[in-house]
């Protein structure tokens, strides 16, 4: 019993250790140096997808941020600010639960419907559109500061193949490449 536990702390640090190609010091530094695109998947909402028949401008329809989600939403904001993260930007998801992770932790935001959810079969039809739009709109993007891109799982993985968790912070350079990620 002892050695299987041992083998599973082992595992559970060398995967650790490929979770950020940086510590987060060395991620905060990357952030202030600006130009990146910082993906952050919208604060915590339980459940999952949404009710059938939601409507995108009705959020009382919608899965939405719980009190834990509005929290998380503001230690994002207050991460940045703390850090003093330069930001070109904010774009966020028509959802709801991503417009109030955009507004609780930044504000100032826009929405840009090439981050909506394509999780259910209503919006799987967009899918590939979506993701040609979202990746010519980055590659025409230039600035010396950050882009932030408040949006759902399934988009942050289409783009960047990494999994990630509510509230997670995804950071990659202005040619897609992964640099790491940063959970609050």
């Amino acid at each position: 019993m002892f050695g299987v536990m041992k083998t599973i702390f082992i595992f559970l640090i060398v995967i650790s250790s490929f979770s950020n190609l940086y510590s987060d010091e060395t991620l905060v530094n990357k952030l202030k140096q600006g130009e990146n695109i910082i993906f952050i998947r919208h604060a915590l909402a339980p459940g999952s997808g949404d009710p059938k028949n939601f409507d995108l401008n009705d959020c009382n329809t919608q899965r939405n941020l719980n009190a834990e989600g509005i929290d998380q939403s503001k230690e994002i904001g207050a991460f940045f600010i703390k850090n003093s993260i330069p930001i070109d930007q904010v774009l966020s998801s028509e959802w709801c639960r991503c417009k109030d992770t955009a507004k609780y932790a930044f504000k100032n935001y826009e929405t840009f419907s090439a981050l909506n959810s394509f999780f259910s079969k209503r919006f799987q039809n967009n899918k590939e559109k979506q993701n040609a739009d979202l990746l010519n709109f980055l590659n025409k993007w230039q600035s010396k500061k950050n882009i932030v891109l408040v949006t759902h799982y399934v988009v942050i993985l289409a783009i960047t193949n990494k999994p990630v968790s509510s509230g997670e912070i995804i950071i990659l350079d202005k040619n897609l490449n992964f640099i790491g990620t940063i959970v609050l």
